[in-house]
């Protein structure tokens, strides 16, 4: 776990907050007016934190009020022990910081990578709360018609999944994820594209490997992969069976299928590829506008944050 008052050289100057509600020591940033209209949710996926959206949430703050969740496992969050660690769990431990603790309403849900299918799963429990969905780089299971097959192929055409299912027949995913302060910087850039290697400095790395200072600290960045090319560690049985897929409830998925959404999508992604991820978007929002970035792979925050606020800010002003 990143020590709360760990500023990487002034790029995180965010002021920890910290609550217990889920049963761990969750870490989460608020910044901009607490008594603002609508309040903007970033949540990010793997191997990231909080730190993935730096570059936003000081322009968003200034109108909005901006939260920013550490997943159980990553960034400033605690890695406890005895804990599943699959999708579903991450949706508990989100809802009880939304709704438990901040009691958000005219929510923005910003995702990326498994920020979509959490974020997903938070909005099917409360369509009521949030207003508005934008996305990048990532999918959002609704259970609909086509969804799986589209996943599926993306699982055989993608980098990442490849060498994820390759390195768990071979017994070495473990391993390789369980010493992620020294393996993750590399898996980044080589299976899921960073664009921009100039950005990749020794900062930036302690940012990205500071959590992972041993083994048991592994266990979020592990699970999520594991989770999805090893079938038998998932759920055993019922409606969370597929950790992407939650279980259809027509009038939540027809409420959440409602709201404006965008899809901003980083062409150069080699772990969610575009031509399976923009497919499934329109899926879900057959009308709603898809922004090409050309030159940005998976992490779109970290090769064109200033092209993906810009996005963002005239979707939340047009929305």
């Amino acid at each position: 776990m990143i020590p709360g008052a760990e500023t990487f050289d002034g790029t995180w100057p965010y002021a920890p907050h910290y609550t217990e509600t889920a049963g761990f020591r969750q870490h989460y940033a608020d910044e901009g007016p607490r008594d603002a209209d609508r309040t903007v949710v970033l949540l990010h996926g793997e191997p990231t934190w909080g730190y993935l959206w730096r570059h936003l949430v000081g322009p968003l703050a200034r109108t909005h009020r901006v939260v920013v969740p550490d997943h159980m496992g990553f960034g400033k969050s605690a890695t406890p022990p005895g804990r599943t660690y699959l999708a579903h769990e991450h949706v508990d431990n989100l809802e009880r910081l939304l709704v438990d603790v901040l009691d958000l309403r005219r929510i923005t849900l910003v995702l990326h990578d498994w920020g979509g299918p959490i974020g997903t799963g938070f909005m099917l429990r409360h369509p009521d709360r949030v207003d508005r969905v934008f996305a990048t780089n990532t999918v959002l299971p609704l259970g609909l018609p086509g969804y799986d097959a589209l996943m599926a192929a993306n699982m055989d055409d993608s980098a990442w999944f490849r060498w994820a299912r390759t390195a768990y027949a071979q017994g070495s995913l473990e391993e390789v994820l369980g010493n992620a302060g020294h393996t993750v910087v590399g898996l980044m850039l080589a299976l899921q594209t960073i664009a921009r290697p100039q950005i990749v400095t020794p900062t930036w790395i302690r940012a990205y490997a500071g959590h992972f200072t041993e083994r048991a600290a592994c266990r979020g960045v592990i699970r999520f992969p594991q989770q999805l090319v090893a079938p038998e560690t998932g759920p055993e049985t019922g409606p969370d069976a597929n950790p992407l897929t939650p279980p259809p409830d027509r009038d939540a998925v027809a409420a959440v299928r409602a709201k404006p959404a965008v899809l901003v999508e980083g062409m150069r992604d080699t772990a969610l590829v575009p031509r399976h991820v923009i497919p499934a978007f329109r899926l879900a929002y057959p009308e709603a506008p898809v922004i090409e970035l050309p030159d940005a792979g998976h992490f779109t925050p970290e090769d064109a944050p200033g092209e993906l606020l810009t996005a963002l800010q005239l979707f939340l002003e047009t929305t």
